[in-house]
């Protein structure tokens, strides 16, 4: 088998608040928890759930944006989370992050031009005059026009600023591209464009893509395998087809019974999700989702269910953290 271009192993990024003077400690807020994955090269592995399950922070953790607690981070083999700064510097030449809001990510006080530039400038080994040829490059390819880079972010529809978030990510010819919930904040007609846009860029540049969403619509129709995160724990990961059609975690169960039916002659099957998703400074004992699982016995307060493969009816792999399932 191919090696994975992402190798991600029992990745931990626990917050620790300070100590106070004659206190007591406070427990650790557990934002991620034991995660582990692999992407493959040219792959879109999507990573979803609800909000504050720790999405984002496994994806920025990755990138080491924010410094992982323990755990595994390999990229094309090289472990990540050891290199020093220089070290990490040059290899971010091989991943790049688009963010979720297309304005806060990019500088006010630049033109897009510049924006776009920032990368090759960083990294040398152009001329000016090869840089002006590149962006104007990447802006056409990302379906911006050329004589636009003199403008500021403010002059650009929102649409347009996330395609240069894409333009930016794309300079320096990456291996793998986060994406940080990169069309949750544009109208659902430009989500469609971005989406397609990403999609056509991997199957021209063999771009790996880790993707982060809660809208599952989206993540249908970009990603090749779901992850479903719980807090801070991933609770199921399978391919899309197997994920959507035949999911077998409770909380998998119900997170795709929210998703509205387009018929309204189909009958709706919506499962209601009981209660509130406990604090991750005071996570429950044994399975992380007993406080609100239908399926819920005394095992499921006692034993933590790992991760574990069980075969689909096509043959492949679905990993389950479940007991009964």
């Amino acid at each position: 088998m191919t090696a994975p271009l992402l190798a991600v192993e029992n990745l931990r990024k626990h917050y620790f608040a300070p100590r106070q003077w004659l206190r007591a400690a406070r427990p650790p807020i557990q934002a991620v928890d034991g995660v582990s994955f692999q992407v493959a090269r040219g792959e879109t592995l999507a990573l979803v759930g609800e909000s504050g399950c720790g999405k984002t922070t496994t994806a920025k953790s990755v990138m080491r944006l924010i410094e992982p607690t323990s755990g595994s981070v390999r990229l094309d083999g090289e472990e990540l989370t050891t290199l020093d700064t220089e070290a990490m510097r040059k290899r971010r030449r091989d991943v790049q992050i688009i963010f979720q809001d297309p304005y806060a990510s990019l500088n006010p006080r630049w033109r897009a031009g510049d924006i776009v530039a920032e990368p090759l400038r960083n990294f040398g080994g152009m001329t000016a005059a090869q840089r002006r040829e590149r962006v104007q490059w990447l802006f056409a390819r990302v379906g911006l026009r050329p004589e636009s880079a003199a403008r500021y972010p403010h002059e650009f529809s929102g649409g347009q600023r996330q395609r240069l978030g894409i333009a930016r990510a794309l300079a320096l010819n990456p291996k793998l591209i986060v994406c940080d919930e990169p069309v949750s904040a544009l109208d659902v007609s430009v989500q469609a464009q971005v989406v397609n846009l990403l999609m056509d860029l991997q199957q021209e540049f063999g771009i790996a893509y880790l993707f982060v969403a809660h809208d599952l619509a989206v993540v249908r129709h970009i990603s090749h395998r779901v992850a479903v995160m719980y807090l801070g724990h991933i609770v199921e990961l399978a391919d899309r087809d197997t994920l959507f059609a035949a999911p077998r975690h409770p909380y998998t169960e119900i997170l795709l019974s929210a998703v509205p039916v387009p018929d309204p002659r189909t009958p709706a099957r919506r499962i209601l999700l009981q209660g509130d998703p406990p604090s991750p400074a005071n996570p429950p004992s044994g399975c992380r989702f007993h406080t609100r699982c239908p399926l819920a016995q005394e095992v499921c307060r006692r034993d933590k269910p790992e991760l574990t493969p069980r075969e689909t009816a096509a043959g492949g792999t679905q990993w389950v953290a479940c007991h009964f399932r």
